[in-house]
């Protein structure tokens, strides 16, 4: 009959041991990796070839200096400017009916293609001409929207 086991002995790797264990497991890694790392190594010697590799080195060394560059010019008035406008646009914009919009850049689009038909003709608008273009639905249509435009934003300048 065998004898009973009492204690387990567990094996501890000597640094050595665990150096040659890293070693076989990178060896295979290379061997079933060697087109990747082909292609790895071929895009870093077309980046150094180019210069691309030295520039990145030159940005890491001086990477304070960089950033100090960025804060200070994203500082200026101007570009806080248009941040606040972009902010401020985009809350409006977010506001609106998308439907309204999208009838709105129609309606754009098709009044600038009628103005392009019509704007080579040379003829002067006459006042009568005016009066009688408000008796056409589309114009007038237009008149109102604008006129109703106007009235609201005047209550939102109030």
């Amino acid at each position: 009959m065998a004898v009973p086991i009492t204690s387990i002995k567990k094996k501890v790797l000597t640094p050595e041991e665990i150096k040659q264990n890293k070693l076989e497991e990178l060896q295979s890694l290379i061997a079933e990796q060697d087109q990747a790392l082909n292609k790895i190594l071929e895009i870093t010697g077309e980046l150094d070839g180019a210069g691309v590799l030295d520039a990145l080195k030159a940005m890491v060394k001086a990477k304070d200096d960089i950033a100090k560059i960025a804060v200070d010019q994203a500082s200026r008035d101007p570009v806080t400017n248009i941040i606040n406008h972009v902010i401020n646009a985009t809350g409006v914009i977010s506001s609106i009916d998308p439907d309204v919009t999208a009838k709105l850049a129609a309606s754009v689009k098709t009044g600038l293609h009628e103005a392009e038909l019509y704007s080579g003709n040379g003829q002067k608008v006459s006042v009568f001409q005016l009066i009688t273009a408000l008796n056409d639905p589309d114009t007038n249509r237009a008149v109102k929207f604008g006129l109703n435009f106007l009235k609201g934003m005047g209550k939102g300048l109030e």
